[in-house]
């Protein structure tokens, strides 16, 4: 049977931290240890602090030394310690004792659970601001075997130790508050661990669910509400659809990045991928085995006819996880913001393909009023890394190509364009395919939304079929598609 968490008085403003930790404290069932690791014991404190604690904490502990915390652990393969891993393997270990050590005969009634966290702070150069992995694994049934689990990634923005130490306590106890008694409604909780905190003090990108009380939860769509909430700029899914954190991929690459609606991915979107990958890994400095391609859909993108439809956005990010792709969803309107992000984990050569209207915004001054430097400031930022451009031409309704060497962009812009042409920074791309110029995603999604017949030549093998089958961007049909033949 479940241990109702709902009884409790609701709260019309938001509950201090006391409040929070004294309503854990003080309900019966709750109780767990904390394993803390980098940052002090600063989540754990808050409880110690707020009375009753020795009704919900078990134990208390802070393995600095690293043997010690191998001997507890075990050894991380990478050596490190400030990872996902070695959080899901404090986790795990905490549950195992606590059900050995405390008996359901003796609890039966008790909701374990185990609260955790492996992180580095900022160091005494200030050179790097710290980050760390977060995570409460916990039952809200006594009765149910499989335990419900939110894990997160942060990373700190304050330039102070002990500040960085005080916001991770509060992150903290705003998580565990959240996990019991706003479980129920996840984007929430996401909107709650923020509570007394400032989004300049802390940056979360990376957010999982799991259990039973989370198995409706898509773990893509809690990654979008981080986005819209201005919890992160960016957050990226894997082929296999899940969220990851986008350090660990891009760190130390080479990075080739497609932007675009994808609303469905086309022809035309993979052809510009796969000829602009093949020109950027024969280029000097690009190791094919240290590269990196991310497609790219901005929120503005997504927000495009109002506001973010939901569905819409998971049918694109399913496409393009189901084609193998990496998926970056971004707050970078302007170019020169996507490649300050990635600078941040790389410092080897990138690589950006576009279709010749996004060049020729890329040379609108209407982009860049809001920098004290305008135009030059944002293109000092883009080009000065070790960046080029790889341009898919376009073809008009008359036949005719329009290319870098005659594209048109504003007169001002004239000679600006014609310095970073005809130094390198871009380059045409040559070997397309001149059969399907003529295919743009909006005509596509008009064909499907209308029930029109030849829009799925236009779309790369198996994507017309997974669209039919799933009912993807409003298709209806009555095809049956077989599983085999996706």
């Amino acid at each position: 049977m479940e241990i109702s968490l709902k009884g409790d008085k609701e709260f019309d403003e938001i509950p201090s931290l006391k409040t929070k930790a004294l309503r854990i404290n003080l309900n019966e069932n709750i109780y767990g240890t904390f394993a803390e690791i980098g940052a002090g014991q600063e989540t754990v404190r808050q409880f110690f602090r707020a009375g009753g604690a020795s009704g919900t904490i078990a134990k208390a502990m802070s393995a600095y030394d690293k043997d010690f915390s191998d001997a507890i652990y075990g050894i991380e393969d990478d050596g490190r310690y400030v990872t996902e891993a070695r959080l899901l393997k404090m986790l795990n270990h905490e549950i195992d004792l606590m059900e050995k050590r405390l008996t359901r005969d003796k609890h039966p009634n008790k909701l374990f659970f185990s609260y955790a966290n492996t992180v580095a702070t900022i160091d005494f150069a200030k050179k790097y601001k710290g980050h760390g992995w977060v995570g409460i694994r916990y039952q809200i049934d006594a009765e149910e075997k499989e335990y419900n689990e939110i894990s997160l990634h942060l990373r700190f923005k304050e330039n102070d130790a002990r500040l960085q130490q005080e916001t991770l306590g509060i992150l903290g106890t705003n998580l565990i508050y959240g996990a019991f008694y706003k479980y129920n409604e996840p984007k929430k909780l996401l909107r709650y661990l923020y509570d007394h905190l400032d989004k300049d003090q802390i940056e979360i990108d990376t957010i999982n669910f799991s259990g039973p009380v989370f198995e409706d939860v898509d773990n893509r769509l809690m990654s979008l509400q981080l986005v819209k909430n201005g919890m992160t700029d960016a957050v990226m899914f894997a082929p296999d659809g899940n969220n990851v954190l986008p350090a660990r991929v891009l760190y130390k690459k080479n990075i080739l990045a497609l932007r675009g609606s994808f609303r469905p991915v086309t022809k035309v979107n993979i052809d510009m991928f796969e000829k602009s990958y093949d020109m950027f890994i024969k280029e000097n400095k690009v190791d094919p085995d240290k590269t990196q391609v991310v497609f790219e859909i901005t929120l503005s993108n997504l927000r495009a006819e109002g506001e973010i439809d939901e569905q819409d956005f998971m049918d694109r990010a399913k496409l393009l996880c189901s084609l193998g792709h990496t998926v970056l969803i971004s707050n970078f309107q302007e170019y020169y913001k996507l490649v300050e992000y990635f600078s941040q984990y790389t410092k080897s050569r990138m690589g950006l393909a576009m279709g010749v209207n996004n060049l020729v915004d890329i040379f609108d001054e209407k982009y860049y009023r809001h920098l004290s430097g305008g135009i030059l400031e944002a293109f000092g930022k883009l080009f000065f890394k070790d960046l080029r451009v790889y341009l898919y031409p376009m073809q008009n309704e008359n036949g005719e190509l329009t290319t870098s060497e005659n594209l048109k962009v504003h007169p001002r812009m004239k000679e600006l364009y014609k310095f970073f042409k005809y130094n390198g920074k871009v380059v045409d791309i040559t070997d397309y395919d001149s059969s399907i110029l003529t295919v743009f995603s909006r005509n596509v999604l008009k064909k499907i939304s209308e029930g029109e017949d030849g829009w799925e030549t236009m779309l790369p093998e198996g994507v017309s079929k997974l669209i039919k089958q799933k009912s993807l961007f409003g298709c209806e049909t009555e095809e049956m598609i077989h599983p085999d033949e996706l």
